[in-house]
């Protein structure tokens, strides 16, 4: 994370829960959002209302975290990522409940099963999306609203639909890039080399 150009201090609604210490300058933290104890925020966010950040997630520096958001532990989201309304991650992929004897062992370290997943810097997921843990969404890719992500998303691509697959690639703007991989937003050219898209000079 980087140092923010913003000094105030987070502001927390008074109907938030913030058990967390570590949370940046500028940041904002609305109404009956819950923060626990062990969680990272850094500066400049924004995290809306109804939003969870369990103990030992990561979020860097403007970061956006729309309304009811849950984020768990192990879920590392890096600076300028934007996270839609009810996107849901996941850290187990064979989960359990931990108070049930046959699985006491396994739930008694967390590395016996929590799984991480990562959102890469300017990346961007829809409303409703449902994040299968393991997985890494490159930088500035899109992840449309609804898709259930069970695969690693490469930067700069969008991935839609259920079943998900790859629907184009997208601007560092946020836009879908044409058939000739300009963006008409903001004028950026690019061209794919071995797989990868790359800023035309």
């Amino acid at each position: 994370m980087t140092a923010s150009a913003v000094s105030t201090a987070p502001f927390i609604h008074p109907e938030a829960i913030c058990e967390s210490p570590h949370v940046g300058d500028g940041t904002r933290v609305w109404a009956f959002a819950h923060i626990l104890k062990g969680a990272v925020v850094g500066c400049d966010c924004n995290i809306g209302d109804h939003a969870f950040v369990e103990g030992g997630a990561l979020i860097g520096d403007r970061v956006t975290i729309k309304n009811s958001v849950l984020i768990w532990d192990g879920v590392v989201i890096e600076d300028d990522a934007f996270i839609g309304p009810g996107v849901v991650f996941t850290n187990d992929l064979y989960p359990r409940s931990p108070r049930m004897p046959e699985v006491g062992n396994r739930y008694s370290c967390p590395e016996n099963w929590r799984v991480p997943t990562r959102v890469c810097r300017g990346a961007s997921i829809g409303a409703g999306a449902v994040i299968v843990c393991g997985v890494t969404i490159g930088s500035f890719a899109t992840v449309g609203a609804g898709t259930v992500v069970t695969r690693s998303v490469p930067a700069h691509r969008l991935l839609v639909g259920n079943p998900p697959r790859l629907a184009g690639w997208m601007c560092r703007c946020g836009m879908r890039l044409d058939e000739s991989l300009s963006c008409r937003q903001c004028g950026r050219h690019f061209v794919v080399h071995e797989n990868t898209l790359e800023e035309a000079d």
